[in-house]
């Protein structure tokens, strides 16, 4: 798997995580391991200009995802998966610390990083949030592979929730 993590923002992050659970999470979907994926790190005035480009929205977001050849996890155990380029995934830490001290079960800008990059990730596979039962799906994958790595990682607590919309 070829994963790309460049930080622009400006902000220290944890760049190893980032690529450690992207990956886990594509080899959990089943993706092709010569697959391409790209994730970059913004500061909150270039995600509001990328938020309002491409989403005609205003303010800065916690993740953007830009798919390319638009894989998709095999639909069997035993399928394949096709090789390509995944795409794009844009996080904003500024919102991701802002999200994770508000949350419910509050945590820190990293664990919001990774739970992004996981959501990115499975936006870029397809799976969207749109209506109740996409959400529920998305959000129970997405949970699942967080807790699936965390557990990898020997870290200890509680999973942070979906803080994103």
């Amino acid at each position: 798997m070829s994963i790309d993590v460049n930080n622009e923002s400006g902000t220290e992050v944890d760049e190893q995580a980032i690529l450690d659970i992207a990956r886990y999470a594509l080899a959990r979907m089943r993706i092709h391991p010569l697959s391409e994926l790209s994730v970059i790190v913004v500061d909150a005035d270039a995600m509001e200009q990328l938020h309002i480009q491409w989403m005609d929205l205003p303010g800065p977001t916690d993740v953007m995802s830009f798919p390319m050849d638009e894989l998709r996890p095999p639909s069997k155990d035993d399928d394949e998966p096709p090789q390509g380029l995944l795409g794009d995934i844009v996080l904003c830490p500024e919102v991701a610390a802002k999200q994770g001290a508000e949350a419910e079960t509050q945590h820190s800008m990293d664990e919001e990083l990774q739970l992004l990059t996981v959501h990115g990730v499975l936006h870029l596979l397809g799976y969207d949030h749109e209506e109740p039962d996409e959400k529920a799906e998305m959000f129970g994958l997405q949970a699942a592979i967080v807790d699936g790595w965390r557990g990898e990682q020997g870290l200890t607590g509680p999973s942070p929730a979906p803080t994103v919309s």
